[in-house]
């Protein structure tokens, strides 16, 4: 099959994640950007659009215009990406499934659980494939983490620990900073701001690669700088489906931490830790032997860490390729849908809407119990606790 279409939606010029979709989704030559209306100005969106080589016609104004053009076109996209302001997802990302799209939304993926469990229904009574991007999951060595922990390397998995804690808040003076000020404003920002920017990512890591859900938490929430409503602090505990004890921290007023997300892994049989910030070391300590440092790209590692690994080993791989990776995934879901077999075991990985979900439900438990000095409440969306 020759490379699949790709459309998107916002990530316009000046974006901060417009450029890594770009990167990753043309990587591996499976996606071919055809379509888009990446601006909230029409005619600076089209502008954009054709300078980065969009035909006219498929540089759209707005993406209602860019539905209205697409839906009926026997060269339609294959996939969309959604990334645009967080209270847009939703509408954008309904109308899409509902017209036969498959979508990539980023995160998160809804404003409320509700609008979580719609898209959920949706993607799953029109066969349409609706991903989430926790591109963090994307690393090689994450997954090859996840592939440790499936294949009992650890044993049973006692206690996750994940954090995802920067600094690039912390300054009281930046209150009235545009870019600073929406993510602590209820009417913008929902109900939490870093545990719903920052926490869930760290929380979905830990599901990843324990390869468990989040069933109850507790929580602990601040506004370390007391002018915001919304925490910029919060220290979670939760507990998991297969009994994994969890612990998160995500703060965005921690000077001196860059981007700060990691995860650490603690089994009967040995723990693990990997960071972010120096992706392609895995750190491995089996039990009553020596720590071990496991390299992306060595030989000997899992059919999953091998495929999302395109250098030799030494050589550094970034955010983009790990964005890349589940691209990876989602065109080997769609030609496996086109042409009616099983995708690639190793690739598939790539987060779904019911990882969305999950996480908006998560946000507001942790909202409900930082706001009850630590009551524990059942994390589950209501649809899957039946």
């Amino acid at each position: 099959m020759t490379t699949l279409n790709w459309g998107m939606i916002g990530g316009g010029e000046g974006s901060q994640i417009g450029p890594a979709h770009r990167l990753g989704a043309r990587l591996d030559a499976d996606f071919e950007f055809v379509a888009g209306a990446l601006d909230h100005r029409p005619e600076a969106g089209r502008d954009y659009g054709q300078r980065l080589g969009l035909a006219a016609d498929r540089s759209y104004g707005d993406w209602k215009e860019m539905l209205a053009g697409e839906k009926n076109r026997a060269d339609r996209v294959d996939l969309v990406t959604v990334a645009t302001p967080n209270a847009t997802h939703f509408g954008i990302t309904k109308a899409f499934l509902e017209a036969g799209f498959n979508v990539f939304c980023e995160k998160p993926m809804t404003m409320t659980v509700e609008e979580g469990e719609d898209i959920v229904r949706i993607a799953k009574s029109n066969g349409r494939i609706c991903a989430v991007n926790y591109g963090y999951t994307g690393y090689s060595l994450v997954r090859h983490m996840r592939a440790m922990v499936a294949r009992g390397d650890l044993g049973k998995v006692r206690l996750v620990v994940a954090e995802f804690a920067h600094g690039h808040h912390a300054d009281a003076a930046n209150a009235d900073n545009p870019r600073v000020r929406w993510r602590y404003d209820p009417a913008q920002a929902g109900v939490s701001a870093q545990f719903a920017d920052c926490g869930i990512h760290a929380m979905h890591m830990a599901s990843f690669v324990t390869g468990q859900e989040v069933e109850r938490l507790s929580a602990d929430i601040a506004s370390c700088i007391q002018s915001r409503v919304l925490e910029d602090d919060a220290m979670v505990n939760f507990r998991m489906t297969g009994g994994t004890v969890g612990r998160l921290w995500t703060s965005s007023v921690a000077i001196g931490r860059q981007h700060g997300l990691g995860i650490q892994v603690f089994g009967e049989k040995g723990g693990l830790r990997w960071s972010q910030e120096h992706p392609n070391q895995l750190y491995w300590m089996p039990l009553g032997q020596r720590l071990q440092i496991i390299e992306r790209g060595e030989g000997g590692l899992s059919p999953e860490a091998d495929r999302t690994s395109r250098v030799t080993v030494g050589h550094a791989e970034g955010m983009p390729l790990a964005f890349a990776n589940i691209y990876k995934d989602l065109a080997e879901a769609i030609k496996a849908q086109k042409q009616g077999r099983a995708m690639d075991p190793a690739a598939n990985l790539y987060p779904r809407a019911e990882d969305g979900l999950r996480s908006m439900a998560a946000v507001f438990a942790v909202a409900e119990s930082g706001k009850s000095e630590g009551k524990w409440v059942d994390a589950r969306p209501p649809m899957f606790r039946k």
